[in-house]
């Protein structure tokens, strides 16, 4: 199984698009973007910083991606 590693807030965007997502959308303090029945919360661009493996794998548990699913989506 591959291990996850930090992505960038474009990359996070580009896949969860690439998995069937759609947005982002403007929420009230952090934009969102929306899969099925499942609302997945997207943080907040900060200069240089990448979205961290701890935070990505609650994005993706909260949006019901697999590890697997992850992995194939371009």
């Amino acid at each position: 199984m591959h291990k996850l590693s930090p992505v960038s807030r474009r990359e996070l965007i580009r896949k969860l698009r690439g998995l069937g997502a759609v947005g982002p959308f403007q929420g009230k303090r952090h934009q969102y973007m929306v899969r099925g029945i499942d609302t997945i919360i997207i943080p907040n661009p900060h200069h240089g910083d990448e979205i961290g493996v701890d935070l990505l794998s609650k994005i993706l548990r909260d949006g019901g991606i697999s590890r697997e699913e992850w992995f194939s989506a371009d």
